[in-house]
């Protein structure tokens, strides 16, 4: 329950700092995606500078976490082939444990008390 009204708290605030963000940078910009003619582009979007400024950081966070996945591909997979190993050795355990235990001679017991 606190987990769910710590998550609600701060998602609440997070939301207020964004709608402030957009409300005070509501002015138009344009985004030329053409290098050679700054005056006129011919691939071009006017936009609020907030929409710019958050697409940025979106991609900015999506080519991080992209990277980051590709460079800890090496890390999985010797996670799973070590978790492989570990199962394997397991299964190996567990077959040998019944063969282990000794058992008792056949008609020896533990001895009884007279009385």
């Amino acid at each position: 329950m606190v987990r769910k009204i710590v998550s609600f708290v701060v998602w609440t605030v997070l939301a207020m700092i964004f709608i402030i963000f957009a409300v005070a940078n509501r002015h138009l910009v344009t985004v030329s995606f053409d290098p050679f003619d700054s005056i006129d582009p011919s691939v071009a979007a006017t936009l609020p500078l907030f929409v710019v400024i958050i697409v940025a950081l979106a991609l900015g966070v999506i080519a991080g976490g992209t990277m980051t996945w590709f460079r800890q591909g090496r890390w999985r997979r010797a996670a799973r082939r070590h978790e492989a190993d570990a199962r394997d050795a397991r299964a190996q355990l567990a077959s040998l444990r019944p063969s282990a235990v000794p058992q008792p001679p056949a008609g020896r017991g533990i001895p009884q008390l007279p009385g």
